[in-house]
C-alpha cells in the first residue's frame, strides 16, 4: 500500500478524518516553507499538499494567486519545490505528501524525468488541476510505477460516468471541490455537498477529501461529518498574506487555526 492508502486507512480504522492543509512553496519566501511543513503536522495534520507555483493558475483564487506571485518572485520552481520535499523527508517518513499544480512545469521537464525526480523527492501524489483523465494516460503510468498516486478533482457538475472515469486511473484519493469558481470564493452549502458525496460514493471507493470553501473550525467540522478528509488552503495563506512583514506570526496563526479544526474535527 501507498503512504497515501496506508494514513487513509488507519485513518478509518479510528474513527478520524483527514485534516489536509495545501500551502504554496516558497511563500513567503523559500526558507519558510519546510519549518512549517513540520509544524503543520505537529498540529494535526494528515497529508500535506504542496503548491507549486504557476504563473498562470486557472483554478486559484486572488489569495493563492498572489502566494504564487511571491514565491516565483525567489525563483521557487518545480524543481526548487522537488528538493523542499526531499529536505522534509529526511526526518518525517510518516507524513504523505502531495505536489498540487499545474501541467505545464511538468511536460516542460518531461513525465519520466518527472516521474523520477518526484520518486527520488519521496512524494506520494501528484495533484494536476488541468489534467483530465483523458489525456493522463502517459503520465499515470509512469507515476503508478514508481508507487506514486495521481489524484483527480471532481467538481460539483461532474457526472456519474466521469466520476467512475477518474476512478479507474486516480489513486490515492479524489478531490471535491465544493464551489463552483476558484479557490477561496463562495459559501460552502453542506447540504448540497452532502448529496454531491453519495452521487461520488456510488461510483468510487476511493476516499473523498472536499476543499474550496473550508475557512474555519466549524467548516471543518461539519465537512469531516460527510467527507473522508478536509481540505484547506485559502485560509492559511491569507495569514501567510496578512503578516508579511512578521512571519513568524502567519506561522503561529496558520498553526493556531490548524489545532483549531484538528479539535473540532475529533470531537
Amino acid at each position: 500500500m501507498s503512504r497515501l492508502a496506508n494514513k487513509f486507512a488507519d485513518l478509518k480504522a479510528s474513527g478520524r478524518k483527514a485534516l489536509i492543509p495545501f500551502i504554496t512553496a516558497g511563500d513567503p519566501y523559500p526558507e519558510f516553507t519546510v519549518p512549517l511543513l513540520h509544524e503543520m503536522v505537529a498540529a494535526g495534520a494528515d497529508v500535506i499538499e504542496l503548491g507549486v507555483p504557476f504563473s498562470d493558475p486557472m483554478a486559484d483564487g486572488p489569495v493563492i494567486q498572489r502566494a504564487s506571485e511571491r514565491a516565483l518572485s525567489h525563483h521557487v520552481g518545480l524543481r526548487k519545490v522537488l528538493s523542499m520535499a526531499m529536505e522534509f523527508r529526511k526526518t518525517d517518513q510518516d507524513t504523505p505528501l502531495v505536489l498540487m499544480g499545474y501541467l505545464n512545469p511538468i511536460e516542460i521537464m518531461g513525465y519520466e524525468d518527472f516521474a523520477n525526480a518526484v520518486q527520488r523527492a519521496e512524494v506520494d501524489g501528484v495533484l494536476t488541476v488541468d489534467l483530465p483523465p483523458e489525456e493522463s494516460e502517459s503520465c499515470v503510468r509512469m507515476l503508478r510505477e514508481r508507487g506514486i498516486d495521481q489524484i483527480f478533482l471532481l467538481a460539483p457538475n461532474t457526472n456519474a460516468e466521469r466520476i467512475q472515469k477518474m476512478d479507474a486511473v486516480g489513486s490515492g484519493y479524489l478531490y471535491y471541490v465544493s464551489l463552483k469558481g476558484v479557490t477561496g470564493a463562495g459559501h460552502l452549502d453542506t447540504a448540497d455537498v452532502e448529496e454531491k458525496l453519495q452521487l461520488i460514493r456510488q461510483n468510487t471507493a476511493l476516499p473523498v477529501g472536499v476543499g474550496f470553501g473550508v475557512k474555519d473550525a466549524d467548516t471543518a467540522k461539519t465537512i469531516a461529518a460527510i467527507a473522508d478528509g478536509v481540505v484547506v488552503g485559502s485560509a492559511l495563506i491569507s495569514k501567510i498574506e496578512a503578516n508579511l512583514d512578521d512571519p513568524q506570526q502567519a506561522k503561529h496563526e496558520i498553526i493556531t487555526l490548524l489545532k483549531s479544526m484538528r479539535a473540532a474535527m475529533d470531537v
